[in-house]
């Protein structure tokens, strides 16, 4: 024994020693070792130890690439001999030697011609002995797809099923990577077989082969469906359930993978899976129809499980075909969503009837289907939802809505079934439907509330089951109103009172959310209601401190525990009495520990608002300089909420903060107060401006280091606007030069906010500034700040008794300071807006006669448009109007915008006199005023509502007309009015698409004719007068994406997202972003077009800039191959996008560039860790 042990030790060290040397470069072998070693290795394949035949294996990987040929065919000869020997496990070893001697040979034409004879004898041995070692070997033979394909056709009519299958899988693999010819020849073949239909058996095995490849190759198959298609709704009307469940599968594939070709025939693959969703020719469902009368809650037995005999039948196997109907239906549904009416009209009635399915894997699938559609109706695009979305006819939610009472009434006794499955399937609907319609379930709580109680209670349910109950429970319970629930409370209470005592962590924190909520309904505060929640108070109060006394429970419950605890104190805290101190000393506790102290400031929050006056007073003392501790820690949002619980506690118990408590949070205040955090900064200075008011006395502690850092704070360019007030006392001395004109907005809306504070003194501020503008010594920086603070000033005081105050703002229009006349244009418009009788006829005047400094005088009147009230202009509006126009043909294009923008902004004042006024305009001869027109009409839109909106939306297509116009210009602002609608109010436009597109893409093409070269001294610079025109095209493009994507053919989008690619610097950086859009949105339809567009993202990563350019074309070509770079990223998070070989081909380039490798790799960092952090926020 000890001599065997020996021999094998002798020969598993000496091939080990062999390998080593094989696999170093230096070995070189003459013909006779070359011969002594193959047959060494080959022999030591058949070795009785396994250890030994695995390093024979490994050597024959080095051996391949140092040997001559001859002896390559040698081995393979031997290892397919092998193959055939009744050992097996001379079989499996020779299998793996020949996958590791394929994956060595060489790819080019000297090795694929010595070596071809033995692989196609490979070949027929694998083909007819062994399938699950041939699936290891396809992808490994590139070169020799031709001959793979004609040696797996002639399987798919092997006798043995098995076979077939394992070939319709390797044909799968094969199609990802074969060339054009191959898979051409493939589907010729099965099309012409399909149509001989020869045989039932070939015929299913033909169809199943279709739909691998479609789901293994959707974007090659395309081209083929007007074909394949009609075959394939000519046998779903052949008897047999087999190849009616594999057809409907293959529509399913094609919907998947072939959106844009499968496109036509929508409809008629939801009919056939509409006709076989309710195929059940063995079982009649009449005798389960219920009474009308069935959905009265009383008449529920408390019993009832579900039927007990439920019709089985092994030989059945129409339940295959229903499920196959029901995920196709599931596929359409989820792929078409501009079809959400039409399935509102035909599927969801059919998939409601359908939730009455016998077969429990069917009814999964019927459900999973319409949670589907609800998914798709869910308002995640905002024209869904808007009611001012102005959509005609009936929209999927008011269809849904309508069909509510039918889903209640066909789930509402599925919720007592036995199935625990069927049971979690109608939670998951009705909390997807409440989700999608909140309010929705008002009228059928009655029936609902007893379904959710039976799985609560129920023992046999699962721990699934139930957090799933309390879920649905709990979205039910924050999305309607709680008189709703008033008469089921009583019913309510005890089964989630139980699930806060189950012992399985899951369920209790689950059930301490809806006790939450729970209490929210039994007393809600905003409203007087008559309901006595006195018989719950304590159940709920004892089940819950429970929870929040136990410390070794796990940390969610700790959490849902004081919430739901803070939220008792906070609605119910007048009812505890005795046990309200002992529960906030608890809290105390918790506020101390590091875990769960975010929780606790959060809760404590919560009840200091509290209407019921809840008695804090006895922990104060002990919990404000805790809290005022927690200003310093670094975590951000411990410091947000504890500010806001400090404002809180300032704002309602006043009477109890004493100096100390204010000093202790004071001293942490200055670092809060910077640019870095604004929302922090802000959530600061809230609370000094309640401290200021509760406590004025305290206005003299805020001093030194906190006005710093306010001051500086509003020096800060950061700043926009903001709520800065009482204690910015002496914010006028400081007057050194500021970095930002920013800074100097900011500061003239605090002295102005100062100055209403203070009215005594506000004639004394007033004139100072006055005299600041006129003085000749006064530097720009102060004549800035004096001008824009009489603008602020102005606005809401009367300044008319300031008799030079109109020629001092006219002499600062004088100035060389561009900055100083911009805010004397400011100032003017918005005194006047103080006193439009005193100052608007003044400026209307100055602008007829002052043609020299008409476009400041017109900044003036826009100010005095956009903030004066309608009331005070309309008087006005017809003198106003006529100015207007005769200043919309102005050759200036800075004067016109700004007409523009006052006519927009004018007509919103009496849209029904104006607008049709702006619309005869249209037909002028001077393209100036229709390109005045045109932009003053997107000044009429904004993302909220108007009373012009309807007017709009009737007359929008005549504006948009300008899309034809002939003059170069007007196309390019209509672009930009129609990219302003699609932003902002995407209803007014969405109907016009379909005439609107054609002329956008038209304006997406170079244009030769607009391209010339100008000499610039001894260079020649070619100038592109389109492309200003082509960006605004291409912006609109973008837009369209996240406004309107269910209404453009995605494919046309593609073509010109692809010319975009090739076009100009900024042009190719704003389709690189849409690139990355269209991954996630449509990545079906891009993998369609990868190879096209793989392309041109190759040529601009692989750019070179020449070598004398200037340090701007650098960092430009920098810049492109980032943006580049990130559209490479985003196509690659398609599934199967790897699998195209002109993009594996570019992946390899990039690997092989350290430059682009460097950038890639930094890119995909970049994306993933955005992605944690918009876990973390989630």
């Amino acid at each position: 024994m000890e001599r065997k042990f020996l021999v094998y030790s002798l020969r598993f060290m000496a091939t080990n020693d062999l390998m080593s040397e094989l696999q170093k470069d230096s070995i070189k072998l003459d013909d006779d070792s070359e011969r002594k070693v193959v047959k060494m290795i080959l022999k030591l394949l058949e070795d009785k130890n396994g250890e030994v035949q695995n390093l024979a294996v490994k050597c024959l990987g080095p051996l391949v690439s140092k040997v001559k040929e001859y002896q390559v065919e040698t081995i393979v000869d031997t290892l397919c001999t092998n193959m055939l020997s009744d050992k097996e496990q001379l079989r499996d070893i020779s299998s793996i030697g020949l996958k590791t001697v394929i994956g060595e040979l060489p790819p080019a034409s000297s090795g694929k011609t010595t070596c071809f004879p033995c692989v196609t004898k490979c070949y027929s041995i694998i083909l007819n002995k062994f399938w699950g070692e041939f699936l290891i070997l396809v992808c490994l033979l590139v070169n020799f797809h031709p001959s793979i394909l004609s040696c797996l056709l002639p399987q798919l009519t092997s006798p043995r099923l098995a076979v077939r299958k394992r070939t319709i899988i390797a044909l799968g693999h094969l199609v990802m990577s074969c060339g054009n010819l191959v898979f051409v020849d493939l589907i010729e073949h099965l099309l012409s077989e399909l149509s001989r239909n020869e045989s039932m058996s070939t015929t299913r095995t033909y169809i199943q082969c279709i739909a691998a490849i479609s789901r293994q190759a959707g974007h090659r198959i395309g081209e083929y469906l007007e074909k394949i298609i009609p075959l394939v709704v000519k046998f779903c009307n052949v008897d047999d359930d087999e190849l009616r469940e594999y057809c409907i599968q293959a529509f399913e594939s094609f919907v998947r993978r072939c959106p844009k070709e499968v496109y036509p025939h929508v409809p008629t693959v939801i009919s056939i899976c509409l006709k076989y969703l309710t195929y059940d020719p063995n079982y009649n469902y009449d005798d389960e129809d219920e009474d009308e009368n069935a959905m009265d809650a009383d008449g529920l037995d408390e019993d009832y499980q579900g039927s007990d005999d439920e019709y089985s039948d092994d030989d059945d196997m129409s339940w295959k075909v229903r499920r196959a109907a029901a995920k196709c239906l599931d596929a359409v549904v989820s792929t078409r969503h501009e079809m959400l009416p039409e399935f509102y009209r035909t599927v969801s009635p059919a998939l409601i009837a359908r939730f009455k399915e016998r077969e429990e894997n069917v009814k999964a699938d019927v459900f999973h289907a319409y949670l589907s559609l609800l998914k798709q109706t869910r308002p995640a695009q905002s024209w869904l939802c808007d009611p001012d979305a102005m959509e005609q006819g009936e929209t999927p939610l008011t269809m849904l809505q309508i069909q509510v009472s039918m889903i209640v009434k066909a789930l509402h006794k599925q919720m007592k079934e036995k199935s625990v499955k069927t049971r979690q399937c109608c939670f998951n609907m009705l909390t997807e439907l409440v989700n999608v319609l909140p309010g929705a379930l008002a009228q059928h709580i009655p029936v609902l509330i007893p379904g959710i109680i039976f799985s609560l209670n129920d023992k046999s349910s699962s721990s699934n089951l139930k957090i799933d109950a309390l879920s649905c429970l709990y979205v039910i319970l924050c999305n309607h109103q709680p008189q709703v629930f008033h008469p089921h409370v009583q019913a309510i209470v005890p089964p989630v009172v139980a699930c806060v005592g189950d012992p399985f962590y899951k369920i209790t924190s689950e059930a301490l959310l809806v006790t939450q909520q729970l209490v929210k309904v039994i007393r809600p505060l905003d409203q007087t209601d008559a309901f006595d929640a006195s018989p719950y108070i304590a159940d709920l109060f004892a089940c819950t401190i429970k929870r929040l006394k136990a410390a070794d429970i796990d940390q969610e419950v700790k959490e849902r525990a004081i919430s739901c605890m803070g939220q008792i104190i906070c609605n119910l805290g007048d009812s505890l009495g005795a046990d309200l101190p002992g529960t906030l000393h608890i809290f105390l506790e918790r506020l101390k520990n590091e875990i769960t102290r975010l929780t606790t400031v959060k809760a404590l929050t919560l009840i200091a608002g509290s209407q019921l006056k809840i008695n804090l007073r006895p922990i104060l003392g002990e919990a404000v300089p805790i809290l005022a501790s927690f200003l310093r820690k670094n975590q951000r949002a411990l410091k947000l909420s504890t500010l806001a619980a400090l404002d809180i506690l300032v704002k309602n118990y006043s009477d109890s903060v004493t100096p100390a408590m204010i000093d202790a949070v004071l001293a942490e205040l200055p670092p809060l107060i910077n640019e870095s955090d604004m929302h922090v900064s802000q959530m600061a200075i809230s609370f000094l401006t309640t401290l200021a008011r509760v406590h004025p006395d305290s206005l003299s502690k805020i001093s030194g280091s906190i006005l710093a850092e306010l001051i500086a704070l509003v020096r800060s360019p950061l700043l926009q606007g903001g709520a800065l007030s009482a204690m910015l006392d002496g914010l006028h001395g400081s007057s050194a030069a500021l970095t930002h004109k920013q800074s100097y907005y900011s500061i003239a809306k605090c002295v102005a906010a100062l100055t209403r504070a203070c009215p005594k003194e506000g004639p004394a501020v007033v004139g100072q500034f006055i005299q600041d503008v006129k003085n000749s010594r006064s530097t720009d920086s102060i004549r800035l700040l004096a001008l824009l603070s009489l603008g602020e000033v102005g606005h809401h005081v009367d300044l008319s008794s300031q008799p030079e105050l109109k020629t001092v703002i006219l002499d600062a229009f004088s100035s060389a300071s561009e900055e100083v006349k911009s805010a004397a244009s400011y100032a003017l418009g918005s005194i006047s807006v103080g006193n439009l009788p005193e100052y608007l006829p003044f400026v209307l005047q100055e602008i007829s006669g002052q043609p020299k400094r008409q476009y400041l005088l017109l900044h003036s009147l826009k100010e005095i448009i956009s903030s004066a009230s309608v009331a005070g202009l309309k008087p006005y509006v017809e003198n106003v109007w006529a100015l207007l126009l005769k200043h919309c043909e102005c050759t200036e294009e800075g004067t016109r915008n700004v007409v523009a923008e006052c006519l927009g902004k004018l007509t919103l004042i009496d849209p029904e006199t104006l607008l049709p006024r702006l619309k005869s305009y249209l037909l002028s001869g001077s393209s100036y005023a229709r390109s005045s027109v045109v932009t003053a009409v997107k000044f009429t839109i904004s993302d909220h509502p108007q009373t012009i909106d309807p007017l709009l939306k009737n007359c929008i297509g005549d504006f948009l007309k300008t899309l034809e116009d002939p003059d170069l210009n007007v196309r390019r602002v209509a672009l930009v009015t129609f990219n302003s609608a699609a932003h902002n109010k995407p209803s007014l436009i969405r109907d016009l698409l379909d005439t609107v597109l054609p002329h956008l893409y038209n304006e997406t093409k170079v244009r030769k004719d607009l391209i010339r070269e100008v000499e610039m001294g001894p260079f020649k610079h070619t100038v592109d007068d389109g492309l200003d025109i082509r960006k605004a095209a291409f912006e609109c493009m973008y837009t369209l994406l996240d406004s309107c994507l269910d209404r453009l053919d995605i494919f046309e989008f593609l073509n010109h997202v692809e010319d975009g690619l090739k076009d100009h610097y900024d042009i190719k950086m704003l389709t690189f972003l849409m690139l990355a859009r269209l991954s996630s949105l449509c990545p079906s339809a891009v993998l369609q077009r990868l190879d096209r567009l793989v392309e041109p993202l190759r040529a601009t990563c692989t750019t070179k800039v020449k070598a004398n350019s200037v340090k701007q074309e650098f960092e430009k070509q920098d810049e492109l191959k980032r943006s580049a770079m990130r559209a490479v990223v985003a196509l690659l998070t398609i599934p199967e996008a790897e699998k195209s070989p002109l993009m594996s081909e570019f992946q390899s380039q990039i690997s092989s560039n350290p430059e682009l490798a460097a950038i890639f790799d930094s890119i995909q960092r970049d994306s993933s860790s955005a992605n944690m952090e918009s876990m973390d926020t989630s």
